[in-house]
This record gives C-alpha cells, structure tokens and sequence, in this order.
C-alpha cells in the first residue's frame, strides 16, 4: 500500500507541481467552463426574461395581449414610450426581445384579419421563439373570438362586446390542470457537462506521457526491480492521476455554483459522484493505452483515435438523438454517453433506481480497462526508443 501511494503523490506532483501543469490541468479548464457558463447560461432558476413592449392600439386586443403573456409568469414586462427607444433597448441586450403591437391591431381583429406583431431580436433564441409563438397563439384565439361576436345576432356595439369577453376571459374562471412541470435537463447544462468531460479526458494524455516518460528512462524498470509489483505500479499511477481529476472537478464545479452562481439543477454531491465515476474510467482508459503502446512517438496520435473521436460520439459536443441510429448505439461504449445520461436522469428528479444503470456500466468499464491495463503495462520492458 505504501508503494501505491508513494507512486500516485509522485504522479501528482508531477502533473500539477509545476506551473504549466497548474495552468493546464486546473486553471485552463475553469476559465474556460466559466466562459461557457457565462456566455450560454448562468441564470439562476426562477429568474424572468425581459420583454421589451411598445403597445400603440388603444382597444381591448392590445391591453389582452399583453395581459395573457404577462399571466404566464415567463417575462417581466417592461414598456418602452417609443419603437426606437426599444430598438434601442433590444440592441443594448436590456431584454430578450422588443414587441410592437399595432395601432390597428384590435380593429383588424373585429374585421376577421390576423393582425401582424412585429418582434424586435438582436439574435435568435428559444426565448424569442417561443415569444412569437405565444403572442400568435393568443391572436389566434382572440381572432376566433371576435368572429363569434361579429357573427352573433342581437344589439350592442361589436367592440364593446369584445371587450367584455375579454376581460371576462382574463378571469381565468376556466382553469386547467399542469402536466408539463418542466421535468428536463437545461439545454446548457448538456453543453458545460460535455466540455468538463473533455477536459478530464485529457488527463488521460498527460498519464501516458508521464508513464511512456517512465518507460523510457527505464524508471519504471528500476521501480519494478526495487521490488515493486505491476499491479502496484499501475495502481499508482492510476491513483495519482484521479486525485488531479478530482481537484479539477472540484474547482471547476467550486467556480461555476459559488463564484458564478450558475443553478446546475442536480445535487452537487451527485455531480461530483457522476464526474469522479467518469475519471476512473479515463484513467482505465490511460492505463490501458499506456500499457499498449510502447514507442512514446506513436502517443501523439491518443487524441485524433481515441479522446476526440469518443467525446464526439459520447455527445459533448451535441444530443445524441441529432446522430444516426447505428451511431448511438455505438454511443453505449463510450463513457461520456453514460455520464451525460447520470447527469440528465438527476436533473430531472431521478433517483438511484435508474441511476444505478449509468453507474454500474461506468464502474465494469473502469474495472475490466484498469485490470486490463495492469496486465499488459509491463514494466519491466522499456520503450521501443529507449
């Protein structure tokens, strides 16, 4: 045990002793998942979006409009006095999107025409999307109702009936029961869990190299003569680098929860647990490819066969549902699949009975790659260019 240990603080110190590897292996990966946070959503939950309104139609449609989206409790309406003051506003990124609702826009209804809303972006996004489709949807009901009182017989002025209905309709006396409870992973946290994956999977780099440095310095010959068993020596280095692996989890998910505030929507104890499970296996993975290879020029190519290839089909990059059929189901080999799904079953209320599963195949291959590993490491055979 002595020997595991005193080989895996040597890989530590080696890793992260120095300041390119402190900057390579802990800072570079949490400036750069701070970024992504920063940039792609580091909204805390609950929040609104800020929309932008200019409403120039003085009858009942215009006030109803806003009313009903405004009910929906997703935006915080803000009124801007003029269309270029919101323009202004949309360009300066004070919200979401700018909507400006017509002059005309309840007399067009009473006469049986959609009237055109007008959405102010500066890009596109899920939030102006489903503004538009919101604001064409209540149109459309509106549009169904003015006809019903165009249609009706009896006396009484058209727009006054209307706007009654309206009102009457802003009651909400007809309610409905919520079945959505939006019960799925945020878009973004898919994005931030692949990219720390790739930056833990590039650990796995440095410890081949460390390990094919090792081999051809005939230092790990010397180590397994001292006597030191291979299995130890694996151990070693396997330890060594998944304590690197867990300070680097550590700061990233520090970073992102305590400094920028971003909501990860899964207990920080059962992310933390769900990356650890993923850096055993990449250190099966280094392991396995050190014991492998045995001339160091040929591990220049572990990034271009192995580490991208893997992230890319493991879905860091995009959902799996985008990829072909054949490819996802390729995907079940890869660790990166079942860490990504550990995170999205959490994120939408899931316990362990279905955890389980992306655990359990996270540990049989750290398991059987780390075993393997051990038995074809061979220590006491140095490097082709030795």
């Amino acid at each position: 045990m002595n020997n595991i240990l005193t080989i895996g603080w040597n890989m530590v110190k080696r890793t992260i002793g120095t300041r390119r590897g402190m900057l390579m292996y802990i800072l570079l990966p949490s400036i750069v998942v701070a970024g992504i946070i920063s940039i792609t959503g580091g909204v805390a939950e609950g929040s609104d979006t800020t929309l932008l309104y200019t409403n120039r139609d003085t009858g009942a449609g215009g006030k109803h409009l806003l009313a009903e989206l405004e009910k929906t409790g997703d935006y915080k309406l803000v009124e801007s006095s003029d269309e270029e003051k919101m323009k202004e506003s949309v360009i300066g990124q004070k919200g979401v999107a700018g909507l400006l609702i017509p002059a005309d826009y309840t007399t067009e209804l009473l006469n049986g025409t959609q009237p055109q809303l007008t959405v102010y972006e500066l890009k596109a996004s899920e939030d102006s999307v489903l503004i538009k489709m919101k604001a064409a949807a209540i149109a459309g009901e509106m549009l169904v109702t003015a006809g019903t009182v165009k249609g009706a017989a009896g006396a009484g002025e058209p727009e006054a009936q209307f706007t009654a209905i309206l009102q009457q309709a802003e009651q909400h006396n007809v309610g409905s029961i919520r079945t959505d409870y939006n019960l799925y992973p945020r878009q973004t946290l898919g994005i931030i869990t692949g990219l720390t994956l790739m930056f833990l999977m590039n650990l796995v780099t440095s410890t081949v190299n460390l390990i094919m440095d090792d081999r051809r310095g005939r230092t790990m010959m010397r180590m397994y003569s001292a006597p030191v068993r291979a299995y130890e020596i694996a151990l070693g280095n396997f330890l060594g680098s998944f304590l690197v692996g867990i300070i680097q989890i550590a700061v990233v998910l520090s970073l992102g929860k305590w400094v920028l505030r971003y909501d990860y929507e899964i207990p920080m104890y059962l992310y933390f647990l769900v990356l650890a499970a993923f850096m055993l296996v990449s250190m099966g993975i280094a392991g396995t490819v050190a014991g492998l290879i045995r001339n160091p020029r040929n591990a220049g190519m572990l990034n271009a066969l192995i580490l991208t290839p893997t992230c890319m089909l493991g879905g860091c990059f995009w959902p799996l549902t985008i990829m072909p059929e054949y490819m996802q189901k390729a995907a079940n080999f890869t660790p990166q699949k079942w860490a990504i799904q550990a995170v999205d079953i959490a994120a939408t209320g899931g316990g362990w009975n279905e955890l389980w599963l992306p655990f359990a195949v996270l540990g049989l291959m750290a398991a059987i790659l780390l075993a393997f590993g051990s038995a074809t490491l061979r220590p006491n055979e140095a490097g082709i260019s030795a």
